[in-house]
C-alpha cells in the first residue's frame, strides 16, 4: 500500500476540469427537469418478474437517479444499485465471475455479506487482478497512459478530502480489490489454471443463492456503469443488465463457474478456463413461460462451427424473417456477416450500430455490410465479401464523448434477443471465457428494441468521408488493389447442382475436393454442411466456416 502525493499542477487541472464541467452538468440537469423535457422521455416499460432488463443509459421518465460517486442526477438505470440489491439479498452464497471490479461500494457491499457469514467467491481477469493501492510512486510512473488514465481516476475517488494526498485509509476505503482482501473474501483469475491467462476471462456475472443470475454487457466499473469520474458529461459506456430468477438457469452458470474455480485460491492447478473447459453446448431453459438458451464460450476451432456461440447466433439470425437490428462493440466474424447477407437478400431489414472504434476497421463486417473494404499492408482479408447491393443502415451512435457502444446484443423480429458478455468475434467464440444468453420474449425484447432505436435515431449511418478517402489512397498507393472487392462471388453456389468449376470458385475447394462432392451427391444429395463434412472427406471445421452462407441446396 502507498501514500501517494499527487503533482500539484496535476491537481490544479482536475479541479479546473471539475469546475467547468459542474457548471456543464447543472445545464443539463435543469434541462431534463424541464417539464418539455421529461414529457419528450418515453414511459417506463413492464418487466418481467422473471427476467428484468435495465440500461444505463434508458431514457424512461421513472429511470432518473444520483451517481454516487459524482453526485450527478441523470437518467438512466442505475446498474450498480441492481447488483448491490442482489449481493445484499444473498442468505446461501454469491459467485462473481467478473472481467473487472473496482466499484467499492459494490465491493463493500460483498465484503460485508461474506463477513456475515455468506460464502463469497470472486473470479476476475488478470489483467486486472492488481489492486491500485499495492502500486508504488515509480510503479505508477511507469504505468502506460490508459492504465495512468485509471489511476489518476482511482486517485481522484479515493482523494475524499480533495487536498491532494492520499492516506493509507483512503486508499483502504476506495480500492475495491483491497477492500475484498482486508475482508478475506477469496479471489482467484485466469492464472489459476496454470497458465499465463491464454484468453480473456471476459464473463460478466453473479449468481445469488443458487437461484438468481444478474449478467449482461457491464462491468463492474465507472465507465461500465456510471461514468468517467473525471469528465462529468460521460454516462457509462452503453450497458445492459438482466436480473434473472430462474433455480435452473442459475445451476447452468454455477457449472460454469466451479469449472473456473477449481478448489480455490491457493489449491491444485485444476481451475478450467478458455478452451481448457470441456465443449458445453447451447441450452435451452424455461424462465417461466419465456424460453432461454444457454451457451459459453469458448469452443475448440475443431468443434463444427455451428455448434459454437458464434454458430448459435447466426443460426438465430438465419430465422429472421422481417427484421434485424445490431447493437455491437465489436462485429468481426465473418460467418456472421454471411448469414446477415444471405438474410438481407431474402428481404429482411438489416440495420446495424457498432461502436465507432471498432466500426471502421479493416477487420470490420459493417464495412462489407456496406460494400466497401479496407486493406492492411496492401492486402484484403482473404475472406472478406462486401455485399451487392450494400446496406445504408449501418453505422455508428452519437454517444456522450468518451463512452462508448458496448453492448452485445442483437434482435430477431422484434421477439428474440441475443445479448450476453459474447462480443461477435473469433476471439470471443474460440479464446475468451463468454456469456451467451437468447431469449424468446416480446416483454424482455421490446426493453432492447427501445435501446436500439434510441441509439439508431440519432446514429450517423454509412461510409465517413474519412473512410473513403482512406479507400481511394489505399487504390492509389497498392495498384493491386481493385475497386470492386476481388473474391469469392456473393451468390450462394448450389452444392448440389454446380459444375465442378463453379464448385471451384468457393473457398478452398480445389479440383480434387469438387470430385469428391459430384461424386458424393451423384449418390445422394446433400442437406446441410454436417452432411457436406461427414461424408466429403478434406471439408473439416476451417473449410466448413468458410462456407457458411456461401452454399445452398
Amino acid at each position: 500500500m502507498t501514500n501517494q502525493v499527487f503533482a500539484r499542477r496535476q491537481y490544479s487541472r482536475w479541479l479546473a476540469l471539475l469546475g467547468l464541467l459542474v457548471l456543464a452538468a447543472l445545464g443539463f440537469w435543469v434541462w431534463q427537469r424541464s417539464p418539455g423535457a421529461r414529457a419528450q422521455r418515453p414511459s417506463p416499460l413492464p418487466q418481467d418478474p422473471r427476467l428484468q432488463a435495465y440500461f444505463n443509459q434508458n431514457q424512461a421518465q421513472s429511470a432518473d437517479y444520483r451517481d454516487p460517486y459524482r453526485q450527478l442526477e441523470r437518467p438512466g438505470d442505475d446498474l450498480e444499485q441492481q447488483v448491490i440489491d442482489a449481493i445484499n439479498s444473498a442468505q446461501i452464497s454469491i459467485d462473481v465471475a467478473v472481467q473487472e471490479l473496482r466499484l467499492p461500494r459494490i465491493a463493500q457491499a460483498l465484503a460485508a455479506r461474506h463477513q456475515a457469514g455468506v460464502p463469497v467467491r470472486v473470479i476476475i481477469e488478470n489483467s486486472y487482478n492488481r489492486a491500485w493501492g499495492d502500486l508504488t510512486p515509480a510503479q505508477v510512473n511507469q504505468l502506460e497512459p490508459r492504465e495512468r488514465d485509471r489511476y489518476d481516476e482511482f486517485a481522484a475517488l479515493a482523494d475524499g478530502d480533495r487536498n491532494g494526498q492520499l492516506t493509507p485509509q483512503e486508499i483502504a476505503q476506495a480500492d475495491a480489490l483491497l477492500i475484498l482482501r482486508q475482508a478475506g473474501v477469496p479471489l482467484l483469475d485466469d492464472t489459476a489454471d496454470g497458465s499465463k491467462g491464454a484468453g480473456l476471462m471476459h464473463h460478466k456475472f453473479l449468481i445469488i443463492d443458487g437461484t438468481t443470475v444478474v449478467t449482461g454487457s457491464a462491468n463492474l466499473t465507472l465507465s461500465g456503469t456510471h461514468g468517467d469520474l473525471l469528465d462529468l458529461a460521460t454516462r457509462g459506456n452503453a450497458n445492459n443488465l438482466l436480473k434473472i430468477l430462474d433455480v435452473s438457469l442459475a445451476t447452468l452458470f454455477t457449472e460454469e463457474f466451479n469449472l473456473m474455480w477449481g478448489d480455490g485460491p491457493g489449491g491444485q492447478t485444476n481451475s478450467r478456463f478458455g478452451l481448457g473447459k470441456p465443449y458445453r453446448p447451447a441450452r435451452v431453459l424455461p424462465v417461466g413461460n419465456t424460453p432461454v438458451t444457454v451457451q459459453f464460450s469458448p469452443s475448440s476451432p475443431s468443434q463444427p462451427w455451428a455448434q459454437s456461440t458464434n454458430g448459435t447466433i447466426a443460426q438465430v439470425l438465419a430465422g429472421a424473417t422481417r427484421s434485424v437490428d445490431l447493437a455491437l462493440f465489436v462485429f468481426s466474424d465473418q460467418a456472421i456477416a454471411n448469414t446477415l447477407h444471405t438474410r438481407a437478400q431474402a428481404g429482411v431489414q438489416v440495420r446495424v450500430l457498432i461502436d465507432p472504434s471498432f466500426a471502421f476497421r479493416d477487420f470490420s463486417e459493417g464495412l462489407d455490410l456496406l460494400g466497401v473494404a479496407l486493406a492492411r499492408d496492401c492486402e484484403f482479408e482473404i475472406h472478406n465479401r462486401p455485399w451487392t447491393p450494400p446496406v445504408t443502415t449501418v453505422g455508428v451512435p452519437a454517444l456522450p464523448l468518451g463512452d462508448k457502444l458496448h453492448h452485445k446484443f442483437g434482435i430477431a423480429d422484434g421477439r428474440l434477443t441475443v445479448t450476453g458478455s459474447h462480443n461477435w468475434s473469433a476471439a470471443a467464440n474460440h479464446n475468451n471465457d463468454e456469456t451467451l444468453l437468447i431469449i424468446d420474449s416480446p416483454v424482455v425484447t421490446a426493453h432492447f428494441q427501445r435501446e436500439f432505436e434510441r441509439l439508431y435515431q440519432q446514429a450517423a449511418l454509412g461510409v465517413p468521408e474519412r473512410v473513403q478517402q482512406k479507400i481511394q489512397a489505399q487504390q492509389a498507393s497498392c495498384p493491386q488493389l481493385t475497386t470492386a472487392r476481388s473474391g469469392p462471388s456473393l451468390q450462394p453456389v448450389n452444392i448440389n447442382t454446380a459444375s465442378p468449376a463453379e464448385l471451384e470458385t468457393l473457398p478452398g475447394i480445389g479440383p480434387t475436393l469438387a470430385q469428391r462432392i459430384v461424386a458424393a451427391r451423384a449418390q445422394q444429395p446433400f442437406i446441410s454442411l454436417d452432411d457436406l463434412d461427414q461424408r466429403v472427406k478434406g471439408i473439416g471445421p476451417s473449410l466448413r466456416q468458410q462456407l457458411e452462407g456461401r452454399v445452398a441446396w
